[in-house]
This record gives C-alpha cells, sequence and structure tokens, in this order.
C-alpha cells in the first residue's frame, strides 16, 4: 500500500466500503439464501458470500449449481450441454453468460472473464457470440462456474463494451495446404504498444492437419510473460487453445472446441518459440493441463467458425492478419509512423 498514489488508495478504499456497503444491504436477501440452501442440504454461512462489482452479490460453495439442481451433471470434460441450461433456466438477450433460476444465476466458466480472473467482466464478446450462436444441426456445450452463484437476481448488469473486427475468411478450407504458421506482433514495436494494440500477445500458433477426408484446425495464443493465474494454489501461463474438424465432403466444420491450456513456467518457455511440433522434435514432451471451455458438434459454417474463433481471440489482431492476410488498418497506420 506504501508505493500506490493517493488516487490509488482512495480507489482502494471506496471499493472495500462499497462491498460492506453492499453486503450490509442484501442481509436478508442473504438470510433467504441460505435458508433456500439448507432446505436442499446445503449448509451456507455469511463468510461464503462475498459482493464482487462488475457480477453482483456472489454465494460460494463447492459444487453448488450441481447440488441446487440436480439435472445440472458435468460430463468427463467438465462441460454441460447447453440445450439443459437453456431448459432448466431462463435467459435474458443482455445477459449472456447469465442462466436465471428463482433464487439464483448460473454463471459461465470464469475464464471466458478477462484476464481469466473469476472477478473481472466476461471479455467482450465470445459469450454473446457463443449464446447468440443456435442451429438445429449442432449442439452446444459450455463450462460454468459450478462453485459460485449471484444470488441478486436483476437485470442489472454491469456493463462493459468493447470493439472487435469481424474477420472475413474467404479462402476454402479444402485447398489450405497442411502446415504449421506462427505469428508474432511486429518486432520494432515497443511492449507497451503490444500490450495496447494486442493485448499483450507474445505469439499466435496454428496447425493445419489432414486425414481421411477431415481437415483439422489447431492454435494456441500465447500472452507475454506477465500474464500468470493461479490454479490449484500452483502459478501458471494460460494459452488458449481451439481445435476444429473439417468435413472436407460435406464442406462443413463438424466440430469445434475451445479450452485453456495451463503452461509451468518452465513448459512456457520451452514451448512458446517453437512451433506445434516441440513434441515430434524433442525427447522433452509437454503435456499440460488443460480445461475445456466450450465445445459445438455438428454442422458449422466457415463464416460462423470465423466469427467464433475470432471473439474467443478477442483481442488479438494476429488472427484477422491470419484470416485476412492483413492487419487492421489502424495498427499498419501506427506501423507506418514508426518507419518514417
Amino acid at each position: 500500500m506504501d508505493n500506490l498514489t493517493e488516487m490509488q488508495k482512495k480507489y482502494l478504499q471506496n471499493q472495500i466500503e462499497e462491498r460492506e456497503k453492499q453486503l450490509q444491504d442484501s442481509e436478508a436477501l442473504i438470510k433467504s439464501f441460505i435458508e433456500y440452501c439448507a432446505n436442499k442440504k446445503i449448509k451456507l454461512t455469511q463468510n461464503n458470500f462475498d459482493y464482487i462489482q462488475t457480477i453482483g452479490i456472489v454465494a460460494s460453495y463447492p459444487n453448488i449449481v450441481s447440488l441446487l439442481n440436480d439435472k445440472i451433471c458435468l460430463d468427463k470434460e467438465e462441460l454441460i450441454e447447453v440445450d439443459i441450461l437453456e431448459k432448466e433456466f431462463n435467459t435474458k438477450c443482455f445477459a449472456a453468460g447469465y442462466y436465471y433460476a428463482d433464487k439464483y444465476m448460473v454463471m459461465a466458466h470464469p475464464y471466458f472473464r478477462r484476464g481469466h480472473s473469476q472477478n473481472a467482466n466476461f471479455a467482450p464478446r465470445f459469450i454473446d457470440f457463443f449464446s447468440d450462436y443456435n442451429t438445429a444441426k449442432n449442439k452446444k456445450y459450455l463450462a460454468i462456474d459450478n462453485n459460485r452463484v449471484r444470488i441478486n437476481v436483476t437485470n442489472r448488469m454491469y456493463m462493459e463494451f468493447d470493439t472487435w473486427y469481424g474477420a472475413k475468411f474467404l479462402n476454402t478450407i479444402s485447398d489450405i495446404e497442411d502446415g504449421i504458421i506462427k505469428l508474432r506482433p511486429p518486432l520494432e514495436l515497443e511492449p507497451s504498444l503490444i500490450k495496447f494494440f494486442f493485448a499483450s500477445t507474445y505469439s499466435l500458433d496454428i496447425k493445419w492437419s489432414s486425414k481421411n477426408g477431415i481437415k483439422v484446425f489447431q492454435a494456441e495464443e500465447f500472452k507475454d510473460e506477465e500474464k500468470r493465474i493461479y490454479k490449484n494454489d500452483k502459478e501458471y501461463y494460460p494459452v488458449k487453445y481451439i481445435h476444429a474438424e473439417f468435413d472436407v465432403n460435406a464442406g462443413t466444420f463438424r466440430h469445434f472446441d475451445g479450452a485453456i491450456h495451463f503452461y509451468t513456467e518452465n513448459e512456457y518457455y520451452l514451448r512458446r518459440d517453437n512451433d506445434f511440433n516441440y513434441n515430434n522434435k524433442n525427447s522433452l514432451h509437454l503435456k499440460t493441463l488443460s480445461q475445456k471451455l466450450f465445445k459445438i458438434n455438428g454442422e458449422i459454417s466457415v463464416e460462423d467458425w470465423v466469427s467464433l474463433v475470432s471473439q474467443f481471440l478477442t483481442g488479438n489482431p494476429l488472427i484477422l492478419e491470419y484470416f485476412e492476410g492483413k492487419l487492421p488498418e489502424n495498427i499498419l497506420e501506427i506501423l507506418d509512423k514508426l518507419k518514417d
């Protein structure tokens, strides 16, 4: 605290005071929810509750969502079929990532939030795109925040706006040659500019491979070494991972999923300057922890797939460079000025 400016100290103090006030004002709501859970043999105390500015009043308890609703059973990949969520809960067009019950709200997994932080807002706008993407030709699966629920069931939302590009991918997938692509921000950019324009992205690795009429797409997004999170009390470097399968004969994708790979410090530095063939070229094989975040099985058009990939890699213009062959115009203008 000694190194903080007066403005920062005041802001933190205001945060503490707001939390205390919100919890105090919600005493009746918290008591009611404790009684509601007791009827379901879930024993909560005041210590299970907190106020988070970007979310609201939150109750935390191991597997609380599954305990509150026995229809919510996660599969072996810790995902739930979206059809079940939408059958058991209500949804609102302005509240993507939230599923409403009478006494509580189920939330999408914290790794969909900015910086993979459980207290941040959802990173615009993948959750919105994923929620709105509905066709009769596929099934969607989603990772949820199974250990927390929001209990102030209102339409009040912490809104955060973002601008991103709808990438245009015009190439025929079946014509893409198998191989590996590695994209990096321009090396002449200062770290502060990479942080601002590339969301601290270090590299984007892409691999295409083919077998028996199926083209497989894989991508890993590496952030810089400052982006770290804790999982099970251990520090990791989070890397977004995408996997998709394209049916050449049908001319559509048949499967698409996204996950977070958790690299230890040693694994991160071994892998980030190499490529997807690292394990084929080295005796030390890397096998990271992984948390799947979503899955879609069934027919997915190329256009829809490109939009979903672009939104999942929110804020990273390298994916636009891959799909369109160039960086966004605003970044190109900055690069031109730097050259001049």
